[in-house]
């Protein structure tokens, strides 16, 4: 019974997925629970508000950390779940786990709430409230793909930030010498000139502190203009990370789609990544048709996420859910919907259409060839599920 609870926290907590309800709300709940502390801690800055609100606030704090310690509890608890190589006792293996970045950012949600209760005079540490922003990471995926993005790119990002401390000394360095007679006060040293310098080259440009002389001026036009250059290098290089980063996901998940289907097993990578191109993306709201029986079959569906069912006369209904596929045999040749498909919730869909694929075909031989295998034995796999056996079926022709 233990085991059981713990494995099911475990996939709330640990693994959640698009298909996991229960995984799903909890996000939710904490991603919202730890905007509303974010927001309650600017607040009461506010003197009028904490005065007379005083009781929400401390409650409020008292019930958060209290959620906060729970759940850094139970997901040490769960931890024993994770697959793991290393040859280590549960405890063990629980100690180790609890020294993660993002266990040790939970726990430094909560340290300074106890540390200021256990010891009053260290209440200032309770401005680490502001930390609980770094537990978005943990649920928020593309938070998550960023910092990634961060860690892979910290070389580039690296000498990037050594560039630009060099144009700050150089341009710090070059003020100095043509305005320290004419402004002594604020030009007087380069360490002082560094402040025009980083104000000038982030372009803020506060005008506190401006050249007075024509040599200055001119140096300073074209500080102004390396700044653009230089501090746009670090914000193209994330960018670009992140693109790629997005891609290289969305090209793994289309991968195992296409290959998941019978018909497409045993080609070529490059034949796969052809098909993978053409996929275009789809949402589908809970409880709408996504095919009716009668219709013309036009293109083929992946399951990304969510759930389908697929209506068969004379026959129990079969539910596809993620890495599922439906409408193969629209690839191979027209042909009549045989069944209702309906999304019973929420479904993100790829799907490829009869035309394009035909097309690749054309272009394809190793795919043309494959197809016409599939076609002079008989075969079809309208609908299936990754991972399990393919369903066949008797081919119909188009009617009406």
């Amino acid at each position: 019974m233990t085991g059981t609870l713990r494995h099911k926290l475990y996939e709330v907590l640990e693994v959640g997925g698009p298909g996991n309800r229960a995984a799903y709300i909890f996000d939710v709940f904490m991603i919202l629970l730890i905007t509303a502390n974010l927001v309650a801690a600017a607040v009461e800055t506010v003197p009028t508000v904490m005065e007379r609100h005083r009781i929400f606030f401390v409650a409020f704090e008292a019930i958060s950390v209290f959620i906060f310690t729970v759940e850094y509890g139970v997901r040490i608890w769960v931890s024993a779940e994770i697959p793991r190589h290393e040859n280590l006792t549960d405890g063990g293996f629980r100690a180790r786990f609890a020294m993660r970045p993002l266990m040790l950012i939970d726990l430094l949600a909560i340290l300074p709430f106890y540390m200021g209760a256990v010891f009053p005079d260290l209440r200032v540490l309770r401005v680490f409230r502001l930390l609980r922003l770094l537990k978005l990471a943990r649920y928020s995926p593309a938070i998550t793909t960023l910092s990634n993005v961060m860690l892979s790119e910290r070389r580039a990002l690296g000498a990037v930030l050594i560039l630009m401390a060099g144009l700050v000394l150089f341009s710090a360095s070059g003020m100095y010498f043509l305005e320290r007679h004419a402004q002594p006060a604020v030009f007087g040293d380069i360490p002082s000139a560094m402040w025009w310098a980083l104000s000038t080259l982030t372009t803020v440009g506060y005008g506190d502190v401006v050249p007075v002389t024509a040599g200055g001026k001119l140096f300073g036009g074209l500080v102004m203009i390396f700044g653009l250059a230089f501090f746009a290098l670090p914000i193209a290089i994330v960018a670009s990370a992140f693109s790629s980063e997005i891609h290289r996901r969305e090209f793994v998940v289309r991968w195992g789609l296409v290959a998941s289907v019978p018909m497409f097993r045993g080609l070529s990578a490059d034949s796969i990544a052809q098909i993978g191109r053409l996929l275009r993306a789809r949402h589908v709201q809970g409880g709408s048709d996504i095919l009716r029986k009668g219709d013309l079959a036009e293109r083929t569906y992946f399951v990304v996420s969510g759930e389908v069912e697929l209506d068969q006369e004379d026959q129990e209904p079969v539910r596809l859910k993620e890495g599922g596929y439906f409408g193969a045999s629209a690839l191979m040749r027209a042909r009549r919907v045989p069944s209702t498909v309906t999304a019973i919730t929420d479904c993100d869909l790829l799907s490829l259409d009869a035309s394009d694929f035909h097309y690749l075909m054309g272009q394809n031989p190793e795919l043309r060839h494959r197809v016409a295998g599939v076609l002079r034995r008989g075969e079809r796999t309208d609908y299936g599920q990754a991972g399990e056996a393919p369903w066949l079926e008797e081919d119909e022709g188009l009617s009406g």
